[in-house]
């Protein structure tokens, strides 16, 4: 199932609180609140994703918000996918990821985002020094 991870509900809701805090410490704004309600649920079943028909429509609308906000590829301009790699060097995502992009849904999206962030080994979640550094290696 892709669903809405608990780790994007926790962003939103971060996103939301600094873009429209308690106006007096206590009370929620609509779009923060909306989506504790989910965070609240999700924690209290026990569970890491939530599918986007079981949330408010204000929670999918306060959700979409933040991921509008958020950058839309992982692509960093080095693909080896058109080099014949099956698997990026630069984003991390497979071929397919790569051709399918543009028609993927934000749950699609995101979902991907979580598996190439947790691996971490594309060259978008290593330093350019770190990069360089292994190439003068290999020269040796």
């Amino acid at each position: 199932m892709t669903g809405i991870h608990i780790a994007d509900i926790e962003s939103a809701i971060n996103y939301w609180r600094e873009r429209e805090p308690s106006p007096d410490g206590l009370t929620l704004p609509a779009p923060t609140r909306a989506l504790a309600e989910v965070y609240a649920q999700m924690v209290y079943a026990h569970t890491v994703q939530v599918d986007e028909a079981h949330i408010s429509p204000a929670a999918w609308s306060a959700w979409l918000d933040w991921y509008v906000s958020t950058p839309d590829t992982p692509c960093i301009a080095i693909c080896s996918t058109s080099q014949g790699d099956a698997v990026c060097k630069g984003c991390g995502r497979t071929f397919q990821e790569v051709q399918l992009w543009t028609e993927m849904r934000p749950l699609e999206k995101r979902a991907i985002w979580r598996r190439i962030t947790a691996e971490g080994t594309a060259w978008r979640f290593n330093t350019y020094a770190e990069r360089a550094a292994e190439r003068s290696e290999k020269r040796y």
